[in-house]
Formats: C-alpha cells, sequence, structure tokens
C-alpha cells in the first residue's frame, strides 16, 4: 500500500519540479534570446546589407560588397593593427603585474588588507571618470610631464603625438584593471595547501624555485581563465579611446569598438559597422578557440 501511494504521489512531485525549473529558466532563457541571440542574427543578416541608421529608402542585400570596401579601408586596418598591439603587449604585461602584486599582498605581512584595497579601488571606479583623469595627467603641462620636467626630461604631447597616444592608452588601461586580475590571482593563490610550500622549504628550495615547482602549477585554472578574460577585455576596448582621444590622432588609437560604434552611430552606416562587427566576433572567437586548445589540462588530452 504504500508503495503505491510513493508511485501515485511521485509524478506529481516530479511535475512540480519540472514546472518549477521552467519558471526559473524562463527569464534568463528571454534574456539571453533577447540580447544576446537576437543581436548576434541581426548583426550577422545587416553585415550582408548596405542599410543606414536613419534613411528613408529600406536596405537591401548588397553580398559580400561591405566586407571588399572593409579590406581596402585603411582606417579599418589601422584599427586592426592597434587592437591586436593593444591586446598582445595588455595580455602578458598586465596578467604579470597582477600576478606579482598578489603573491606581494599573499605574504604575511602587515598592512595587506590596506593594500588589496588600493590596488582594487580603480577596477570600482568608472572607467569614465579613470579616463577623465588620466586625461588631465597626460595634458603637455599636466602632472606628469611636470614630474618629468624635475629630472630634466621634456615629456611629449601623450595623446596628441601619434607615436605616444596608443601608448599612454595602454599604460591607463593596465593599471585600471590590474587589481581586478590581482584579486582572481589571489583567489588562485589561497587554495594551493601551505603544507607544499613547507615540504618544499624542507628539502631547501628558494623563493623562486617555490614559485616554479609550487605556485605556478597550483595556479593552471586560474591562468586559463585570466589570459581568457584579460584577451576578451583587451579585444574589446572602448571607453578609453571613446573619452580621451576620440581614435586620434590620425587613427593611431582607433580600435575594432570603435571604428564599429563610430561607424554605426556617428556615420550611420549600419551595415557596414555589421561586417565591422561580425570580423571582430570571428577574431575574437579564434583567438579565444586557440587559448583554450594551448592552455587545456593535460589530463584532458590522454
Amino acid at each position: 500500500m504504500t508503495a503505491l501511494i510513493s508511485v501515485r504521489v511521485r509524478p506529481r512531485g516530479h511535475q512540480k519540479e519540472q514546472f518549477a525549473a521552467l519558471a526559473m529558466f524562463l527569464p534568463a532563457a528571454v534574456l539571453i534570446v533577447t540580447f544576446l541571440v537576437i543581436p548576434i542574427a541581426l548583426t550577422f543578416i545587416l553585415a550582408f546589407t548596405n542599410t543606414r541608421l536613419i534613411s528613408p529608402e529600406p536596405g537591401r542585400f548588397i553580398g559580400l560588397e561591405n566586407f571588399a570596401n572593409l579590406f581596402t579601408d585603411q582606417t579599418f586596418w589601422a584599427a586592426l593593427r592597434n587592437t591586436l598591439i593593444f591586446t598582445i603587449v595588455v595580455v602578458p604585461v598586465q596578467s604579470a603585474l597582477a600576478l606579482l602584486v598578489a603573491v606581494l599582498v599573499n605574504s604575511k605581512v602587515r598592512g595587506t588588507t590596506f593594500f588589496r584595497t588600493v590596488y582594487f579601488l580603480p577596477v570600482v571606479t568608472s572607467i569614465v571618470v579613470v579616463s577623465m583623469l588620466w586625461l588631465f595627467l597626460y595634458q603637455k603641462n599636466g602632472l606628469i610631464n611636470v614630474l618629468l620636467a624635475k629630472v630634466g626630461i621634456a615629456g611629449p604631447d601623450w595623446l596628441g603625438d601619434p607615436h605616444w597616444a596608443l601608448f599612454a592608452i595602454i599604460v591607463m588601461s593596465i593599471w585600471q584593471a590590474m587589481g581586478f586580475h590581482m584579486i582572481i590571482w589571489l583567489a588562485g593563490l589561497q587554495t594551493i595547501p601551505g603544507d607544499l610550500y613547507e615540504a618544499a622549504a624542507l628539502d631547501g628550495a628558494t623563493r623562486w624555485q617555490q614559485f616554479v615547482h609550487v605556485t605556478w602549477p597550483g595556479l593552471r585554472a586560474t591562468r586559463t581563465f585570466i589570459l581568457i578574460t584579460i584577451t576578451i577585455a583587451a579585444f574589446g576596448l572602448f571607453a578609453q579611446i571613446n573619452v580621451m582621444t576620440q581614435g586620434g590622432p590620425l587613427d593611431a588609437t582607433t580600435t575594432l569598438v570603435f571604428e564599429a560604434v563610430r561607424t554605426g552611430f556617428q556615420q550611420q552606416q549600419t551595415g557596414y559597422a555589421s561586417a565591422i562587427s561580425l570580423v571582430f566576433f570571428v577574431l575574437v572567437l579564434i583567438v579565444t578557440l586557440i587559448q583554450t586548445f594551448l592552455t587545456r589540462d593535460k589530463e584532458a588530452r590522454r
């Protein structure tokens, strides 16, 4: 009798669980479809049309014309070159500095909480505010050039000189986001058992040998995560450019995302901007897949 009741009750409970799961899944599904699937699908469609943002004439299908124009556009190549340079410099430098700071903060010295707060402070500050602050610092008579003048160095016009503008954006971006990755490195460091360091110390390992043979292998999952997040963030560089240089001077700081936004909204060439966005999407996808392949777990290769 008891078994019969349990058989009858189980389907109702199972239906309730299914209904609850569906109710929790639906809001997320609606948001994903509205803000992810539909925009990506529209980008794919518009990239093959001559649609303009505000135009009395409806857009028409033009095939690969946008892509043909894209690959003869010098501004596009400048944007691609700047994006790649920014990514190639920022990813290793920012992750290495963040790891160095995390190791120092993780050591058992007084005041580590204070230093964690100080290093994380730029992350919680709006990127627009940070960009405006550095805009003043980078002026010809700004604080940086004043300090350089005190040691006999004549500072350049950081954001007005094509040779220095991208470098200035790189320095500011590394400083702004370093604290976020420092926290992630720190979380990874604290998952490494202290026994391993004690055993390595008993074997006579130096600090550098402990880092190479204990710390670095223990951070395998963390460094994969950081590598991918920094790369994607570097490819999406936009806010600093929009606030500080508007892509200038002479397209020295134009990036793919900035060029897509400028083309789509300022020049109102929605179809052409969609083609740039599609190239950007494919580029990020390829780099992410390569990184995932190169940093995959060695156990999974067997």
